[in-house]
Order: structure tokens, then sequence, then C-alpha cells
């Protein structure tokens, strides 16, 4: 179980809200009749561990989710966050290739998956949706691949800002749930160069730190050009 540290932006006792989407789980329940039961899941809690079985599809009611894969030499590739109104879980084999954990106290509600797809071969409603959740998944895959193999270390903060400022910043202050470590993780870098990063961008004014919890964006057209 990891343990939390000192590099925390925000406190783990926070409830993680998202920019509020449209609910395609709560939508593909409902025309398929499906029953969503909830769960809790404390700090750092697993979910689901690779290579269990895919038996149920989650959503993410409040607080944060990680999934990640452990390589041979242990270090950690996380794949992604999953905040408030995501679904994950929806894999085409039979077993998990990803590790799920809690980031922080989080509820998640679960319907079982060979429901979802008995209805989704019978009603085109329940065919759609899960149609577009899993073209978003594979569009966020392929941005997380280029991200890791073609963007310097200042371009991938940069594009992990602005994707949890588009995500998070209902108020204009990004209250991050996850640790600067699960932030190097996702984008494969050393703790020590994501936290040097971030200082550069304080520095040159692109971001304050709120209290040193919360991360709020002065220049985003900065981002923007570094990102691109």
């Amino acid at each position: 179980m990891l343990i939390q540290s000192t590099d925390a932006i925000v406190s783990s006792q926070a409830v993680i809200r998202a920019v509020p989407a449209a609910d395609q789980f709560g939508i593909i329940a409902g025309h398929a009749n499906l029953v969503a039961t909830e769960f809790y899941y404390g700090r750092d809690e697993e979910i689901y561990g690779e290579d269990e079985p895919a038996d149920y599809v989650y959503q993410v009611v409040c607080g944060a989710v990680r999934t990640y894969k452990l390589l041979s030499d242990g270090r950690r590739q996380i794949g992604a966050f999953h905040l408030p109104g995501d679904v994950f879980g929806l894999v085409s084999g039979s077993v998990h290739r990803l590790t799920a954990e809690a980031i922080v106290d989080t509820t998640v509600r679960l319907v079982k998956r060979r429901g979802l797809e008995q209805a989704a071969a019978t009603d085109v409603h329940v065919a759609r949706n899960l149609w577009t959740m899993t073209a978003s998944d594979l569009r966020h895959a392929e941005d997380h691949m280029l991200l890791l193999g073609r963007k310097t270390a200042l371009e991938r903060v940069a594009t992990f800002l602005l994707e949890m400022d588009h995500r998070l910043a209902v108020t204009g202050t990004m209250a991050l749930p996850m640790r600067r470590r699960d932030i190097a993780d996702y984008l494969g870098l050393t703790l020590e160069t994501v936290s040097r990063t971030l200082s550069q961008l304080h520095n040159e004014g692109v971001l304050d730190f709120s209290g040193a919890r919360q991360i709020i964006l002065r220049n985003r057209r900065k981002l923007h050009n570094i990102d691109t």
C-alpha cells in the first residue's frame, strides 16, 4: 500500500468534484434497467487488480481513481486518472490489464459487465453509449502515448495541467487529488523533475500555489503555447 507523503498538492480529505458532464453510465443503466451498486474505498485501497476477472464496469461517484501497471523492475506507469463521472474498467478481454486504486477516499458505483453486454446486443442506445465511452478511452490512450513518446518534461507537465484545468477547475483553482509522485508516474518523469518544472512555471508567473495544496493557473495562453 502506498503511504501519503509530504509531496501532496491537496489534502487527501478533500472532496473531489469534476466539471459536470453527460452521465453516459447513468443513461446506459437506465436504458438497460440495470441496478448500480455503490462501494466505498479508502485512500490507496485497491478496487481491482491486474489479471483479475473483469466482471464489472465502474463509475467514480466522488473521489478519484488511478489505473496503473507495475513493470518487472518495480516501476509504476499510471495510465489514467479517473475523476467523478468517469467510467473505468471497461475492457475488451476477460481480465483487467491494469490495477485500479482509490487515490483518496472514494465512492464508486458498478454494474455487471455481462448485463451491459446483453443490453448492448439488443438496445441501440446502450450500444451507442458504450461505443462513445470506448472511443473516449482510446483517444486518451493515443494522447498519452504521444505525451510519453515525443514531449519534453515541460511539455508533459503543461499538458497535464491543461487536462486537469479542463476537468477540475470549476472555480479557477485546481484541487488535485493526486500526489506529485502520481503525476510523475503518469507523465513518465521523476518526482524531482515534476517538482522542478512546477517551480519553473511558478517563477515564470504561469501558476501559483495556494497554501501549497492547490494550483491556480495565471497564464493559460503560455501553457497552451508550451503544449503545442
